[in-house]
């Protein structure tokens, strides 16, 4: 990112004054201990009380924990009181005797069960004088161990006592100008658990968030890798060139260090500890965080659950004493199962790939790449919000004598650190592939398609070698704090590009994808859990809308934690096989045709490209639309069901799993009761432009049918929220209501194929908000609008 000035000095995060009595608690620290297999557990607490006042203060301290069950309704799990005295003018610290829960609910991260967690109240009544301090933590009941994995060298994280394959993403900060809000960071860290990641990595660079942020991550599972304050701009790297001691200031440091610590260890997403950014402290510092970090002997990663009791009888201390002692410490980014483990610089690559490269053995030698990044524009209207008219002009594409297209950005583009989607001698242009872009919609839009195929190429690569090279990826970066062009998967808008869509894809839990180096059809199986009685269908369609190619695979079994190779994907090698084609794969269960997984590809054939895709645009393929609402003040919730309604070639002739319109996971599909809104087609369909405004709550659905004539599937349709009419040219307003949360969106339909999106958000106060669908059959200057 672009430097931002003075953002390592002043009073950056909120300041606020506490009216305590003469007794107030300070920093409590709550441990979960477990025994028997997780069956019976312990909650510690040690606590410090400080008498302010000049006498004896006689207190009753009260601890009660309670579960939400529903809505409003709590059940308390504890409640206790003791007794206790304090010395005037003093600090008492003080250890709850550990709580007793039999099978707690578990807190576990996003994709391997819930995220349940336990309210934490604390108070403290001073005798004659009523309560003097009260607080309060959500607290979730987990272990998390981190060790260097044997076989493949890389850092292992468990949970619970599974192991957890890390696909994840680097973390900068929410906002560069620091304007922190609960709701913002609500928004990030639900869309990093929609995009089905399991961490984040909160960059060294950046800050320690506010509370907010790992409430969140507690909330939505996502568990977080904590990085102190060493990085580019105090090891001695830049320009200028900076203190090679690291920070000026070491007591300083280490003092915000164990303060820090403080703040967020009772988080159950909180999950490792790390030195720096691809460099580790000074080596007083480093010397003083691993003794401040060391873990307590029950949280050693090389014991076992049954060796507990006596490491306990060992250390008599309780846990809750230490700082921390339940979370490693690892000294940098590149050490100790990260990168090659020994902090040379091993981590990315930051660049355009050939979407096979991610399933080769060579592509990356270590187990845990903590940083690799490629490209991430975002969609042409946030390039018209964000920039002057001047910034609106596409790259110039230079051909050199070696076949390969340098991509040169306007200046502009540059300062906002732009990569380009080729890499000249390597990777050669992929939105060329497509055809040259005309203008920034078409740049932007074939842009769309490369961030969905590369992002979910990487994902597919590194999961393909899950346990048996890898242990976890994290992608440089998710999230930009400004307004960046490049390794985003939503803008600073907070609008998803179509790699935020090719992450969820890849990351699913139970996943079926094609190995593009091989081209095996491989179904990964990340849970603990067998998969069992499933079975994988595999279509083929070309741009005439026939499938030339249909098969349904035996039914197989899929161990948990694992990548089952099913078959080779044959059509490629078929003596007709067209030069373009798009491939669906469902992943189903056989007993109730329950819908596991889908996966849809747009493929060419070696040596080819996707050229012939510009003529498929004019295709005029025939959709029903559906839209059901509710609404509760100003916040949105909306049914969008969408089905292609061409007919399937008569090259089908066997009836396939996508015409039976699988029930997916959430059991959503379809709208019951229909009113008709017939938009009678016109020429193309970059001719149709109507408005249907969203129905009120209580008001029955509406569903709109646009007509067409041809067969084939409906191309990468995707969706956006507006409150008005868009306005073009150098007036340009951005109509588009943000944030948005869209159950799935960049999306395509086989003929037949019927699917459902819910959509959510919160309308400014007095409009009247619309969905506009988009997609490649489409213009983007004119859209069919509900």
């Amino acid at each position: 990112m672009c430097p931002i000035r003075d953002r390592n000095t002043g009073i950056w995060d909120e300041v606020s004054i506490c009216i305590t009595g003469a007794v107030n608690i300070t920093d409590p620290h709550l441990v979960s201990t477990f025994h028997d297999d997780f069956k019976r557990s312990y909650l510690h607490c040690t606590l410090q009380l400080e008498n302010k006042s000049s006498w004896l203060a006689d207190c009753s301290l009260k601890i009660q924990v309670s579960a939400e069950l529903e809505g409003d309704i709590c059940l308390v799990e504890h409640l206790q009181s003791y007794a206790i005295s304090i010395p005037p003018r003093s600090v008492l610290e003080y250890t709850i005797p550990p709580l007793f829960f039999y099978k707690p609910n578990l807190w576990w991260p996003n994709g391997m069960g819930k995220q349940s967690l336990y309210n934490v109240e604390i108070s403290v009544d001073v005798n004659g004088l009523g309560e003097s301090d009260a607080w309060s933590h959500y607290f979730g009941f987990r272990k998390v161990e981190s060790s260097i994995d044997d076989s493949t060298g890389g850092r292992i994280f468990k949970v619970n006592g599974e192991p957890i394959f890390i696909r994840g993403g680097n973390w900068i900060l929410s906002d560069g100008l620091l304007r922190l809000t609960k709701k913002r960071y609500m928004t990030d860290i639900k869309f990093h658990a929609d995009m089905n990641f399991n961490m984040l990595r909160c960059w060294g660079g950046g800050l320690a968030e506010r509370p907010d942020f790992y409430h969140f991550c507690d909330v939505y599972g996502l568990m977080v890798w904590q990085e102190f304050w060493i990085t580019g701009d105090v090891d001695g790297r830049g320009l200028p060139i900076s203190n090679p001691d690291g920070p000026l200031d070491h007591a300083l440091f280490l003092l915000c260090a164990r303060d820090t610590v403080k703040l967020l260890r009772n988080h159950a997403s909180l999950a490792l500890w790390v030195g720096g950014n691809e460099q580790v402290p000074p080596i007083d510092i480093n010397r003083a965080l691993k003794n401040d970090l060391k873990l307590h002997p029950m949280f050693l990663s090389n014991q076992t659950t049954k060796n507990q009791g006596k490491y306990l009888s060992q250390d008599p201390s309780d846990p809750s004493r230490y700082l921390d002692g339940t979370r490693a410490y690892v000294q940098g980014s590149m050490w100790d199962g990260f990168a090659d483990g020994k902090g040379d610089f091993t981590d990315g690559p930051y660049e355009i790939q050939h979407p096979e490269s991610f399933f080769k053995n060579s592509f990356y030698k270590y187990g845990f790449n903590p940083e690799v990044g490629s490209v991430g524009v975002p969609v042409a209207a946030t390039i018209r919000a964000t920039m002057p008219p001047e910034g609106w002009s596409i790259p110039i594409f230079k051909k050199g004598i070696d076949g390969y297209i340098e991509e040169v950005p306007n200046p502009i583009w540059d300062y906002h650190k732009y990569i380009p989607y080729s890499k000249p001698g390597k990777v050669h242009d992929q939105i060329e592939l497509y055809g040259h872009p005309k203008d920034l919609d078409d740049f932007c839009e074939k842009a769309q398609l490369i961030n969905y195929v590369q992002y979910r190429a990487l994902l597919e690569g590194w999961t393909s070698f899950m346990w048996t090279k890898f242990t976890g990826v994290l992608i440089w970066k998710t999230q930009n704090p400004w307004t960046g062009l490049r390794g985003q998967f939503y803008d600073h808008l907070q609008d998803q590009t179509a790699g935020f869509y090719g992450c969820r894809c890849a990351a699913e839990p139970i996943h079926v994808q094609l190995n593009l180096a091989s081209y095996n059809i491989e179904v990964v199986n990340t849970t603990s859990d067998k998969l069992t009685d499933v079975a994988v269908e595999i279509s083929v369609w070309d741009l005439d809308g026939a499938s030339p190619y249909y098969k349904v695979t035996e039914k197989f079994v899929v161990p948990p934690k694992k990548v089952k190779q099913i078959m080779e994907m044959e059509y490629p090698k078929m003596k007709n096989a067209k030069p373009v084609y798009f491939l669906l794969l469902k992943l189903f269960r056989l007993s109730d045709k329950e819908a596991l997984s889908r996966n849809f590809y747009w493929l060419h054939l070696p040596g080819k490209d996707y050229k012939l895709l510009e003529e498929y645009r004019q295709k005029t393929i025939p959709l029903e639309i559906g839209s059901g609402i509710s609404v509760s003040g100003g916040t949105y919730k909306v049914r969008m069901s969408i089905k292609n309604k061409s007919k399937k070639s008569a090259a089908e002739s066997t009836t396939s799993v996508s015409t039976m319109e699988l029930e997916d996971r959430n059991g959503v599909h379809g709208i019951s009761e229909e009113t008709n809104c017939v938009v009678q087609k016109s020429g193309l369909w970059s001719k149709i432009h109507r408005n249907i405004d969203l129905a009120r709550s209580g008001d029955k659905p509406r569903t709109l049918e646009v007509k067409g004539i041809d067969s084939g599937v409906a191309f990468f349709l995707h969706f956006s929220v507006h409150t008005s009419e868009s306005s073009t040219g150098e007036n340009y307003r951005d109509t588009r209501i943000l944030p948005v949360h869209y159950s799935d969106n960049y999306f395509s339909l086989t003929p037949g194929e019927k699917m459902t999106a819910d959509i959510s958000f919160e309308a400014p106060e007095g409009s009247k908000p619309r969905v506009i669908l988009r997609g490649w059959n489409y213009h983007l200057n004119h859209a069919v609008m509900m």
